[in-house]
């Protein structure tokens, strides 16, 4: 055999080894998004649902319920900066909350038994 043929035949073994590879990493692909659809469900769009009932209140209360929520949403804004001067061991004043947005926990529960777990063992 010769060197001219062998390296033919590598280049044809390491050819059709990353073919194998790649399939099979499409196809793990293609299962694990398949077991995304299956597994995990979208919450249900509960602001189809409030409308209605802040319709039918008067003025007067949903004036008084902005007020609250301006107030929590102040309120929130504290505690944020006070959590991350007290992670960066800073003081308040150094920092500025710009922005912030609520995001959905859609974690399975053994994630959040597990992330759980982390933060004891940390104390």
């Amino acid at each position: 055999m010769g060197l001219a043929q062998a390296l033919g035949e590598g280049i044809q073994v390491t050819v059709i080894g990353l073919i194998i590879v790649f399939a099979v990493l499409v196809v793990i692909m293609l299962f694990m998004m398949a077991m995304k659809w299956v597994f995990y469900k979208k919450p249900a769009d509960d602001a189809a649902d409030n409308k209605p009932a802040a319709a039918s209140r008067p003025a007067s209360a949903q004036v008084k319920e902005t007020a609250a929520d301006d107030m929590d949403e102040e309120e929130l804004v504290a505690v944020l900066t006070a959590a991350v001067a007290a992670c960066m061991n800073t003081s308040t004043y150094n920092l500025k909350v710009k922005s912030f947005r609520r995001i959905e926990n859609t974690s399975p529960s053994w994630n959040k038994a597990g992330l759980r777990d982390v933060i004891d063992s940390r104390f």
